[in-house]
């Protein structure tokens, strides 16, 4: 399989400049709230944001899991470690939920990456995905040299057709594809199961999409699996200083 030539990786200079932009800030918001959307539907203890978009903590939120941590990929911008994330130190089927915000479009090998995401889910584990749509008005303006001057420069776009198609090959069920954006055109997020209506039919147009997919994986069998006594560190051999969330329920 012939691999994917991924994108020019983020820094510090970019991510501020797209984060204080106008569109910037606005797309932000919208991509919190879908990710709020969803969340509370992911269980199991381990939730693990891998790439730098957002400030430290704010997509995870709204998650419910016991403990919540940001692999970062830009120094010194919210992340509790910093990693390359095709090679993460993280142990294998570990972590229940990965969020990949944008990770792909800057990853210089985007299928690696997802291997590795891949690999330290847990047999029953979520992969959540915010992308950009390369189908969108915003981003065929982009050859005609009609950039948004704050968008990071870096992006390669990855298409909801080649993303399936990526994960079919690692075994991955995608549940949900959902569209939204804060420019043309200007429909309410839609997710593609949702009843036709013309308004869907734009929404193909739509800047970016939040794809939510779990693994087919199942274990052989669950008789006599001893439960774990503790809970395993997400990153690295020990467990980083202000690394995880504990949910009090009281």
């Amino acid at each position: 399989m012939k691999l994917a030539r991924g994108g020019r990786p983020l820094n510090r200079h970019t991510l501020a400049l797209w984060a204080r932009s106008p569109r910037g800030r606005r797309l932000l918001e919208a991509e919190e709230r879908e990710v709020r959307r969803v969340l509370p539907d992911q269980f199991g203890r381990h939730l693990l944001q891998i790439g730098s978009w957002g400030r430290g903590e704010q997509f995870l939120a709204a998650s419910e899991m016991l403990h919540s941590a940001v692999l970062g990929t830009v120094a010194q911008w919210g992340a509790q470690a910093q990693a390359e994330p095709d090679r993460l130190p993280v142990g294998d089927k570990i972590v229940d939920a990965v969020l990949l915000p944008h990770t792909l479009e800057f990853a210089r090998s985007p299928q690696s990456v997802l291997r590795e995401a891949n690999r330290i889910l847990t047999d029953r584990g979520r992969l959540l995905l915010l992308g950009f749509n390369p189908w969108s008005a915003w981003a065929l303006r982009r050859p005609l040299g009609l950039r948004y001057r704050a968008f990071p420069a870096g992006a390669r776009f990855v298409s909801i057709g080649r993303l399936r198609d990526w994960l079919e090959l690692l075994d991955f069920e995608v549940t949900e594809v959902r569209r939204f954006g804060v420019g043309f055109p200007w429909t309410p997020p839609s997710s593609d199961d949702d009843h036709f209506s013309p308004s869907r039919w734009l929404s193909g147009l739509a800047e970016a999409y939040l794809l939510v997919a779990k693994k087919r994986v199942v274990p052989l069998t669950l008789v006599g699996r001893a439960q774990r006594a503790a809970i395993k560190p997400l990153i690295g051999g020990v467990t980083v200083p202000g690394s995880h969330t504990t949910k009090n329920n009281n």
